[in-house]
């Protein structure tokens, strides 16, 4: 009985010196330690589309898993697995743009270590190297984001100076752009004259639209109602914002001012 009193209270004593270490050992420095970010610098992201995707590798990212396959045309149709929940529930980090419908499912899955970044999509090169830093200041990949900003502004410098000398007559065309294909008009140096969208385009703004007499309609392939501007002489443009598997956020820019040159030369 003796040796009993005498060990239990023994074994109370190193779970409580041991509960005490682990205590100081997780609020050593608060201010310095991101318990989101792994000690490698090379930290695990998963995203929802290869729109993020595309974001997460320009700030430097390299572990990324997405979510919602990029054969799937409309990503918001998409309904999550529980594979892909379970993918969530282990990141570092997890990636989602608020719009997408099963945001509410992505976060309730993600784990307690997660940090949840909400991403502004929006391919506008003002807004790209906005995100691209502030993703990188999270990943701890601020160098790697900062050389791949050097080579997007180069692309992009490149793909506009290109379009604006394939104007027609070297005039600024002018265009009617979805909402959310904007910035592939500033990519063209175009003269945006209305917008439309997300929502289908109504009689009153169809009236509204044809009479800017636009040349060119830039549609979001992502989120076509069909024709536009029909028997207004506009020639309807599929801007593209999703890029492929490779999470190539330049190859979107290098496809719109493809489409772009060849709707240019054709009207």
């Amino acid at each position: 009985m003796a040796r009993t009193r005498v060990r239990i209270p023994s074994l109370l004593a190193l779970s409580a010196a041991a509960l005490l270490l682990t205590a100081a050992c997780g609020n050593s420095d608060p201010s310095t330690v991101d318990a989101a970010r792994p000690q490698d610098g090379k930290p695990s992201v998963v995203v929802t589309t290869t729109w993020e995707g595309a974001f997460a590798k320009a700030a430097g990212a390299e572990d990324i898993k997405v979510i919602v396959p990029q054969s799937v045309h409309h990503a918001p149709d998409y309904d999550p697995k529980p594979s892909d929940l379970a993918a969530v529930a282990k990141a570092d980090f997890v990636l989602y743009a608020p719009f997408e419908p099963y945001a509410a499912k992505i976060k309730e899955a993600a784990g307690s270590k997660a940090k949840l970044v909400e991403v502004e999509l929006d391919n506008d090169p003002t807004k790209v190297s906005a995100e691209v830093g502030r993703l990188a200041g999270l990943f701890g990949t601020a160098e790697a984001a900062t050389q791949w900003k050097t080579g997007f502004d180069t692309e992009y410098a490149k793909l506009n100076q290109e379009l604006q000398a394939g104007w027609p007559g070297g005039r600024s065309p002018s265009v009617v752009t979805q909402v959310f294909t904007a910035w592939s008009a500033k990519l063209a140096g175009a003269t945006t004259v209305g917008t439309y969208g997300p929502e289908a385009v109504t009689p009153a703004q169809l009236a509204e639209l044809a009479a800017k007499k636009p040349e060119l309609v830039l549609d979001n392939a992502h989120m076509s109602t069909g024709t536009v501007l029909p028997d207004s002489g506009a020639k309807q443009v599929k801007i593209v914002n999703y890029p492929g598997e490779d999470l190539d956020l330049l190859s979107v820019y290098r496809n719109a001012a493809a489409e772009l040159k060849k709707a240019m030369g054709a009207s």
